[in-house]
């Protein structure tokens, strides 16, 4: 099979969250089950930094208010084929792939990631004049979100495939901009690319791809109802009751394995943890926080309302009271690093915070905790809760999403339903008791870090997918068999 995998990020060029960490991951593992996939990703300042070797393989025209662009192939270190949509108008800023380096998003993202989706469904087409074609077209998120809706209006028949990330970001952006974006009048409708009087990229995909996945079986489920749809949980629940919405587990990378991290000071296996304090001692001068022989909770995640980082100010005060440590770092939005710096100024000895993101201290602070604090609203799919039980760090989490999919409560986690202060601390006492049982505890960071999240899963599952859009794409087979049984009945006619 041949597989064109359209993303805004990979986490070896670009990064802003999860997304890089799939794009870069997944499509690895397909290769490995014979998959020729190929990741196409728009040329931001530093892919073309890190890029070697860029051959410039199409030129593709513009199209209404959509800039014309060029198409180069390079490789990453192990081999994975790049294009890279060129064109420095569109891409070479300085910022986040979607914002400015003042946090804001930049006005023309409309246009920018509709050029990364019209780009997927040229080279899709085969209109791009180049020398591959894909068999399936693969996109992600908002994005590339009109991927679809391009082929389906030039009246290509390449399947597609739509994986949401997080349906709570949907690229939305106002009907004026439909001639720019080379929309057709007759798609704005509920059935085509509207959203409240607005163009929808996420809607435009879910509404032309050939069928939706989401990052965890439970997801799947929640993005049909109102409370976590988003708003689009009557499309949603339709693709689902036609059979065209699934649910596939992210995984994570081989390098997350405690026993030769190179993030990490002190290595340590299952039946040996004696480096997994060594790091906690370390984390804990790093942080300043005093010495204990209590539990370490970590947090480490992107500092924004949907981790629920509130609830863990709520309860931060209790965890403290009965003997625990929090270690955090993450960096977001300006509301919630001003409350968590004054929670840490108010527990300085037994509560530290990083503002920013940094690999190594993110990976010493996973191996390092006893627990690991994940008390989200929503979560997709979520990787850390992975790299925790690999570490032998135990997740306390909301049971949501990802979340409910990977943690077996009171096995290798703690997982709660009340989304709350009381539901979260209810969680931490388990999490306390086990603590305090030294056998109990030891059978639980075994358990977890017995567990596999590794790409090789979810390879699988997601090469069963694209071989059966493949094939209810391909034109009806000629019953050759029948025919031939024809001709020579005929044959032996004419002989008599």
């Amino acid at each position: 099979m041949k597989v064109l995998f359209a993303t805004s990020e990979f986490t070896d060029f670009a990064k802003a969250g999860g997304l890089g960490d799939v794009s870069a991951g997944l499509p690895r593992a397909l290769r490995y089950r014979d998959i020729d996939v190929r990741v196409l990703l728009p040329a931001y300042p530093e892919v073309i930094a890190k890029a070697s070797d860029i051959t410039i393989v199409a030129h593709l025209p513009g199209r209404a208010g959509i800039e014309p662009c060029c198409i180069g192939q390079t490789f990453t270190h192990d081999g994975l084929p790049l294009f890279l949509v060129l064109e420095p108008s569109l891409y070479q800023r300085i910022g986040s792939p979607y914002a400015a380096p003042d946090g804001h998003d930049w006005p023309d993202n409309d246009v920018r990631f509709a050029r990364l989706s019209l780009a997927a469904a040229e080279i899709a087409a085969g209109t791009a004049g180049m020398n591959w074609a894909p068999d399936l077209l693969h996109v992600n998120d908002w994005p590339g979100g009109m991927a679809p809706a391009y082929l389906r209006w030039q009246g290509a028949r390449i399947p597609t495939l739509l994986t949401i990330h997080n349906i709570a970001y949907q690229g939305l952006y106002h009907r004026d901009r439909m001639q720019t974006l080379a929309i057709p009048e007759s798609a704005f409708d509920v059935n085509g690319v509207e959203f409240h009087d607005r163009i929808s990229f996420l809607k435009a995909g879910l509404f032309y791809a050939d069928h939706v996945c989401t990052v965890s079986p439970t997801y799947a489920h929640e993005i049909t109802t109102e409370a976590l749809g988003g708003g689009l949980h009557g499309l949603t629940s339709g693709i689902a009751a036609e059979g065209r919405l699934s649910g596939i587990v992210n995984g994570i990378d081989e390098t997350w394995d405690p026993s030769r991290d190179p993030h990490l000071p002190h290595h340590f296996e299952a039946d040996d943890l004696s480096g997994k304090q060594s790091n906690a001692d370390l984390v804990r001068t790093g942080l300043c926080l005093r010495h204990s022989d209590g539990p370490l909770f970590g947090v480490v995640s992107r500092l924004v309302h949907q981790k629920g980082l509130d609830i863990v100010a709520e309860t931060a005060r209790d965890i403290v009271y009965e003997g625990g440590q929090i270690a955090i770092l993450g960096l977001g939005d300006p509301d919630t690093e001003h409350m968590l710096s004054r929670l840490a100024r108010s527990h300085r000895d037994d509560i530290g915070l990083l503002i920013g993101f940094n690999e190594s201290m993110a990976r010493r602070i996973v191996a390092a905790s006893d627990f690991c604090l994940m008390p989200s609203r929503f979560e997709p799919c979520g990787l850390t809760q992975m790299q925790a039980q690999r570490y032998g760090t135990l997740p306390i989490a909301h049971r949501t999403g990802g979340l409910a999919d990977t943690i077996q409560d009171g096995e290798t986690g703690f997982l709660f339903s009340e989304l709350s202060g009381e539901g979260l601390l209810a969680a931490c006492r388990r999490a306390f008791d086990a603590y305090d049982d030294p056998e109990v505890l030891s059978e639980m960071r075994q358990a977890a870090m017995a567990r596999s999240f590794l790409w090789s899963g979810a390879a699988e599952e997601y090469a069963r997918l694209y071989a059966n859009l493949i094939g209810q794409c391909l034109p009806q087979a000629v019953p050759v068999t029948r025919r031939r049984t024809r001709r020579a009945t005929d044959e032996l006619a004419t002989a008599a």
